[in-house]
């Protein structure tokens, strides 16, 4: 796909968002005053695959400033961050960017699975939400978590429910619980109510913590 094109598709308005904006609001109480806080802000995606994937292994456990610190001596490293560029630093120049020596590993790991063709990118588009989970948990560090954080900003699918997520339960304790502790169980039956718009919901609850967008 030409590079430009990539990126324009990964600003602009996902096609669905507009409709889910509306559904949401018509069926949740608490979507329906949340949702117009925010304007026109969207879903904004990251462009690359393997890119992607790259940082949010470099962000895992990390706070945000800490992991785009890591992120830019990366770049200074392998300025296109390509599989290749990163198989030929190697651990040891991975180490020095800030990188511990298992997350090192990790984005090793994932280059050779790219390098090597053992990740279907070029299909993804028409696979199905959990096997591309399938596939992308077979590399290591890339955990359910990781691959739902792809699935939404990456291939911005719709109806992704992260519920290893901690600030989507923060988002759901908050704003449908009055702050009280909510089981996997409680967001499950909140969520019911989301569908096929999980993305779009997870995403407005994120937002009503930070007003920072949400970007992986």
């Amino acid at each position: 796909m030409d590079a430009v094109l990539q990126i324009d598709m990964q600003v602009c308005v996902p096609a669905y968002w507009e409709d889910a904006k509306l559904e949401l609001m018509k069926r949740d109480r608490i979507m329906r005053k949340l949702i117009p806080q925010f304007g026109d802000l969207h879903l904004v995606g990251r462009g690359e695959p393997f890119t992607t994937l790259a940082r949010s292994i470099v962000g895992q456990q990390i706070s945000v400033r800490a992991a785009e610190a890591v992120w830019q001596r990366v770049l200074l490293v392998c300025p296109k961050c390509t599989p290749l560029q990163v198989l030929k630093a190697g651990t040891e120049k991975l180490a020095a960017c800030g990188l511990s020596k298992r997350k090192a590993e990790y984005v090793l790991d994932l280059a050779g699975h790219f390098k090597g063709k053992r990740v279907h990118a070029d299909k993804w588009a028409e696979m199905e939400d959990e096997d591309i989970i399938a596939e992308l948990i077979q590399i290591r560090g890339i955990g359910r978590w990781t691959a739902e954080m792809f699935l939404i900003f990456n291939l911005r699918r719709p109806n992704i429910f992260p519920l290893d997520d901690l600030g989507l339960m923060k988002g759901i304790s908050l704003n449908y619980f009055s702050g009280e502790p909510v089981s996997r169980s409680d967001a499950r039956e909140v969520a019911a109510n989301w569908e096929p718009w999980r993305t779009v919901a997870t995403w407005y609850l994120w937002r009503s913590l930070d007003p920072v967008p949400v970007e992986y």
